[in-house]
């Protein structure tokens, strides 16, 4: 059986996650249906979606191994270099959908199988290494920002729990788009950052100047009654996760009596992808990049990911 190297999940392990990966041998990907293609990678981003995977989170012990990884950049059968998009159609699923490292193997690997249809074109002056923060964190925070937040209709954006990737992507590309953006984290060093990104940073609950259009919420309980507090009337308030707390308290008072509106929403799809992608290409707008890591150390990667001491993408380079 062709064999090729890959980074994946051999067990689960809430408590030490990073001994639950294993970087070895795994078999060349399959084609599940006729109209799925082998992309050819050449870099990948990790994501905290990957460390939660090590975690048994979405994952069962009779999907073991699993290649990890969701987002990546390779070249397709033709030789176009291609942007994977990672959401894939799965009856099974009781979302109707999952993304790649759940259900099918992930990108973490010299090569991945996906629907031709979820390859889009890399545009001109897009380097691989940036493309390949888009798919999950970015596309999630595009998302958020244009088709639930309108933030085209806004003047104003808080970010809560900037640092991470998908409220790092929103502070970058609300800037991009000339919103006033305000940005919260309790980290120093990470405000320092935030401020050279073009955003007013401010420390976790602290009050605002003055109330925003739009929040983009990733935090959960610990800062949702701020996210509420911050909202100007009839805002909108973007939730796509809650690793501090998903269960909040709410003010339904605040919420009626200001008209605000409370949206969820995950990832994006094949279209958006290709407008953030010509977005980012246009405007010269580039992911922030803690670190590109070749794929012979990426147990180094996840270690960095796992210690919170990352800000913005850490990409594994498939060519070194």
């Amino acid at each position: 059986m062709p064999i090729m190297r890959a980074a994946f999940a051999t067990r689960l392990d809430d408590a030490d996650p990073l001994a639950a990966l294993t970087v070895g041998e795994q078999p060349e990907p399959t084609h599940p249906a006729d109209d799925w293609v082998t992309v050819q990678l050449r870099a990948t981003s990790l994501n905290h979606h990957d460390l939660w995977s090590l975690r048994g989170v979405g994952l069962t012990e009779a999907q073991l191994p699993m290649i990890l990884g969701c987002d990546a950049v390779g070249v397709d059968p033709e030789g176009n270099t291609v942007v994977v998009y990672p959401v894939i159609v799965t009856p099974g699923d009781p979302r109707g959908v999952s993304i790649l490292s759940e259900h099918f193997a992930g990108t973490l690997a010299e090569r991945v199988a996906v629907p031709r249809s979820n390859l889009v074109p890399l545009p001109e002056g897009l380097a691989v290494t940036d493309a390949a923060c888009l798919p999950t964190a970015w596309l999630t925070a595009w998302r958020m920002l244009t088709t639930k937040g309108r933030v085209e209709d806004a003047d104003s954006v808080l970010v809560q729990g900037a640092g991470g990737g998908v409220a790092t992507a929103a502070v970058a590309l609300a800037v991009a788009m000339g919103k006033r953006v305000y940005a919260t984290s309790r980290d120093a060093a990470k405000r320092e950052r935030i401020t050279g990104l073009g955003a007013t940073a401010l420390e976790t609950g602290a009050r605002l100047p003055e109330r925003v259009d739009v929040v983009i919420e990733t935090v959960g309980a610990a800062t949702f009654d701020h996210s509420l507090k911050s909202a100007a009337p009839m805002a909108r308030i973007v939730v796509s996760g809650a690793t501090a707390g998903h269960e909040p308290p709410v003010n339904l008072r605040r919420v009626f009596a200001m008209q605000l509106e409370i949206l969820g929403t995950s990832m994006g799809t094949p279209g958006e992808l290709y407008e953030l992608l010509a977005f980012c290409a246009d405007r010269a707008v580039r992911p922030v990049v803690d670190s590109v890591i070749p794929f012979s150390r990426v147990e180094d990667a996840f270690a960095r990911l796992h210690s919170g001491d990352a800000f913005g993408k850490i990409v594994i380079d498939h060519t070194a």
